[in-house]
């Protein structure tokens, strides 16, 4: 009798749903996959990855070389400061000059006039002197007055002697450039023609911090050997002046 009373009072129950216990987590609803996303995330790590290969290899094959930034005339030379520094891609058939080369190529003259702007390469210079049979190279050294403002290298002058009362008047612009070229032996008093025609083949700029130590301007004449003596003797004395003539 107690076994069937006992099954009788357990079937009389309600069947209620078992309650999660406390502290239990809801189990989650399953996430949404996007597989293009996924694909477009990888793709750009990609191409971003190439980019920076393709930079860093690029970078690698550019060398720095010489820039010309100022004209130069034929037999001519480059410095410090008709020059700078740039980077080209790397091309074993183009003869460039490397950068650290440059004091070499200082020492070397140019076979034609090279414009401003040009990256030479070695072809365009040569170790020899450019002087022709019965031609001389003279240097001077020039106080203000006794050569024509702008002066620079490539430019045709003519050199007259000149006494300490005669300097200023040889040096103008008026009659004295009109006989620069017309190889008369005196052009006024206290003047004589030196040299009718000689080319400027080298002026250095004095730079701003030697302008109050020394204010004469170095001058490299190419003359006829001829008049070279004369050139000298009167350079040595500070008797020269030069007067820009017409390059025609």
């Amino acid at each position: 009798m107690k076994i069937q009373e006992r099954t009788g009072a357990g079937g009389g129950r309600s069947s209620v749903p078992v309650q999660p216990m406390a502290g239990e987590r809801l189990p989650a609803p399953p996430r949404e996959r996007k597989p293009a996303l996924a694909a477009l995330a990888v793709l750009l790590i990609l191409v971003g990855a190439l980019g920076a290969t393709t930079l860093v290899l690029r970078a690698g094959d550019r060398i720095e070389v010489v820039k010309v930034t100022a004209p130069i005339p034929a037999g001519g030379s480059v410095t410090k400061d008709n020059t700078t520094s740039v980077l080209v891609a790397d091309d074993k058939g183009i003869n460039y000059v490397p950068w650290e080369q440059l004091s070499g190529l200082m020492k070397l003259k140019a076979v034609s006039a090279i414009p401003a702007g040009v990256v030479p390469v070695g072809q365009m210079f040569t170790d020899e002197t450019g002087l022709g049979a019965g031609q001389a190279i003279v240097g001077l050294s020039l106080k203000q007055g006794q050569y024509p403002t702008g002066l620079k290298q490539g430019d045709l002058v003519a050199a007259y002697r000149v006494s300490s009362s005669g300097t200023g008047t040889s040096t103008g612009t008026g009659s004295s450039s009109g006989t620069g070229a017309g190889g008369s032996s005196s052009s006024g008093a206290g003047t004589s023609l030196i040299v009718d025609k000689a080319k400027v083949s080298g002026v250095q700029q004095a730079k701003d911090s030697d302008v109050i130590s020394n204010t004469n301007l170095p001058v490299t004449l190419t003359v006829d050997s001829a008049r070279a003596a004369d050139l000298a003797q009167a350079a040595a004395v500070g008797q020269v002046a030069l007067v820009l003539i017409p390059s025609s």
